[in-house]
């Protein structure tokens, strides 16, 4: 049965990372009996993806739907990381209000600016939902006068300032307008709760989608999908008119060419599941196949008045880096996809529906420009790829730069960090070397600091783990694009060399030990090394060739287990993140199914010593 728009309430969940919006749906689908009373639901059902529950991120924006009495609430949750706002920008053109999840400690934070910001320019209504206020540290009243000042800032219109507010505990299941509702008279956490306040904030307060039925069809694919059984499948709106399945349509390309095409199955979000209907109206999110090469921004229209939606509008990319096909000499051991027709693909695939992704081809066919929102953005990538048995190597990320007025502007970040008072001054000192400017210094809470900083985008290049380091795991940082402004002036990279393996072998406990007063190394004995591989740090600032493969001289005096009796460092393991970060312009990080490596892009050491000398 079709649901009348009148009984519909489409709403996004935004948020900065970790402010609960996963829990917070979690919480609602099961209060909304979006489960039967014996299936077991591990948490965070809606982070379904291995890399999402890994990293305890959303990467990938969700639908689902609830029932609260009559009305049907379909509710997006969208990622809270900048790197991926494409994904926010287009969930936001299919709802009609937000909910804003802060963190009742924590308060507003870099994501939360963004994501509202977003919110606020498509003009949607805004919920605040102040959660986590079981914490006992929490202080609702000073965060949300930090929220009304973070509207203002944003400059929201005079209505949307007016913002209803809510304060919940996801964790609890349990929403209420009094904040003091989570204490008992002994001052311990309110034990249980429900939700009902909220959904009744959203029924009241989220306007009826907008459109009207009897208008001609329009659908604007924003986000799309793939199943083995079906193929391609577009999700979107319906934002006026009536969509059936086998229905003839107009499908309007973002080139401006129009194509005849037939619906094949028609779906509605029920809870988890994509629910077959024969019919949907306008203000209901749906999801269609049949459709071949669909893409993003193209809009779905009836047969005889095509009349398509204008283009969504994503920011541009700020980083790019180049991916190439894997060569080096242990090349096609490991994956199952190694030539650049693979590559090709697989990264036009991915194009297709990461919007915020460009990919670009090179001179060379086997190598591709691939520019992206950030680091994590781009490593999401390429962890997937590895994972689905890609091989391939990988540059330095490096800003995109644009020419304004025949000089250089590169793009700036607005960097967030809190850390413990010991350790700002060390902070403070590196990101200056980083052209970094300090906007701001604020306690938070006891022996903390709030620094926020502009600083260019390359500045930030290997960064984060550096100040893991500097503040022993205990600071937090994020940071956010803010716009492009002239270009700063050098920044100085990597200040030390690194250790080049001599030859090609396995690396011998004896082999190390003999280099390991030479820098920090990289491999363990036994591990399978190529000449040109980087096997470690230099102490100093020039690289230096070492043989780890070097075996000891058998003498008669030899014991068997002399080997064994050598203690070595542990050595340094990087994850795809601090590699990338790690490596300068005349070296790559090569990716496999099983391995990550850090290589000079010229092997042989002859040759590197020779294109040096000409270079300096």
């Amino acid at each position: 049965m079709t649901v009348k728009k009148e009984f519909i309430r489409n709403v996004a969940i935004i948020a900065h990372v970790d402010h609960g919006k996963t829990t917070l749906v979690d919480c609602l689908l099961r209060q909304a009996g979006a489960f039967r009373t014996n299936e077991k639901v591990v948490d965070r059902v809606m982070d379904s993806d291995d890399l999402e529950r890994e990293r305890g991120i959303t990467i990938l924006s969700k639908n689902t739907s609830v029932h609260y009495g009559t009305l049907k609430i379909n509710i997006v949750d969208t990622p809270g990381h900048a790197d991926f706002g494409g994904e926010v920008e287009r969930v936001l053109k299919m709802v009609d209000g937000a909910l804003l999840l802060v963190d009742a400690f924590e308060g507003p934070m870099a994501q939360t600016k963004f994501v509202l910001r977003k919110a606020l320019e498509v003009g949607l209504r805004i919920i605040v939902v102040i959660n986590k206020v079981d914490r006992p540290d929490a202080r609702p009243e000073e965060t949300l006068n930090e929220i009304f000042d973070l509207f203002v800032e944003l400059e929201a219109a005079d209505w949307q300032l007016d913002f209803p507010v809510i304060y919940a505990s996801a964790r609890l299941g349990m929403a209420s307008p009094d904040p003091k509702a989570f204490k008992t008279s002994s001052g311990s956490s309110c034990p249980t709760g429900d939700m009902r306040p909220l959904f009744e904030l959203i029924k009241e307060e989220i306007p009826v989608p907008a459109g009207d039925p009897n208008l001609p069809l329009q659908l604007q694919i924003t986000t799309l999908d793939y199943d083995d059984y079906v193929g391609q499948i577009g999700i979107g709106r319906i934002s006026n008119g009536t969509l059936k399945a086998g229905q003839t349509i107009n499908l309007c390309r973002n080139n401006g060419e129009h194509e005849l095409m037939k619906i094949g199955k028609l779906w509605v979000y029920e809870g988890l599941k994509k629910v077959d209907v024969p019919s949907a109206a306008v203000g209901e999110i749906v999801a269609v196949s049949g459709l071949t090469d669909l893409h993003i921004g193209e809009t779905i229209c009836e047969e005889e008045r095509p009349a398509p939606l204008p283009p969504l509008t994503i920011d541009e990319p700020t980083l790019t880096m180049f991916f190439s096909v894997n060569d080096s000499p242990f090349a096609g051991q490991d994956g199952k996809y190694l030539t650049s027709r693979h590559l090709r693909d697989r990264l036009w695939r991915e194009a297709q529906t990461n919007v915020s992704l460009k990919v670009t081809e090179t001179e060379s066919p086997e190598t591709f420009q691939v520019s992206g929102r950030g680091e994590l953005h781009l490593s999401i990538l390429i962890e997937n790829m590895r994972r689905e048995g890609y091989e391939l190597q990988i540059s330095k990320p490096e800003p995109i730069i644009k020419m304004i007025d025949g000089k250089p502007y590169e793009p700036y970040e607005r960097l967030f960090i809190n850390v413990p008072e010991e350790f700002s001054g060390r902070i403070i000192e590196n990101l200056g070397a980083r052209r970094a400017e300090m906007l701001n210094m604020e306690p938070a809470g006891e022996n903390n600091v709030k620094l926020e900083f502009l600083i260019p985008a390359r500045g930030l290049i290997g960064f984060r783990s550096e100040f893991l380091t500097e503040t022993k795991g205990e600071g937090i940082m994020h940071h956010l694009f803010d716009h492009y402004g002239p270009w700063k002036g050098e920044i100085s990279g990597r200040n030390r060399g690194v250790l080049v393996a001599f030859e090609t072998g396995v690396a011998s406990t004896y082999g190390i030990h003999n280099v390991e007063d030479r820098g920090l190394l990289f491999i363990s004995p036994g591990d399978r090394v190529y000449a040109g591989m980087i096997v470690g740090e230099h102490t100093r600032e020039q690289d230096l060739a070492v043989n780890v493969c070097k075996k000891k001289h058998l003498t008669n005096m030899r014991s068997s287990s002399a080997d064994e009796a050598i203690k070595l460092t542990p050595p340094i393991i990087f994850s795809l993140e601090q590699a990338m970060e790690y490596i300068e312009d005349d070296e790559l990080v090569e990716v496999t199914p099983s391995a990550i490596r850090i290589r000079k892009k010229v092997l042989d050491r002859a040759t590197r010593e020779k294109t040096k000398k000409r270079t300096i």
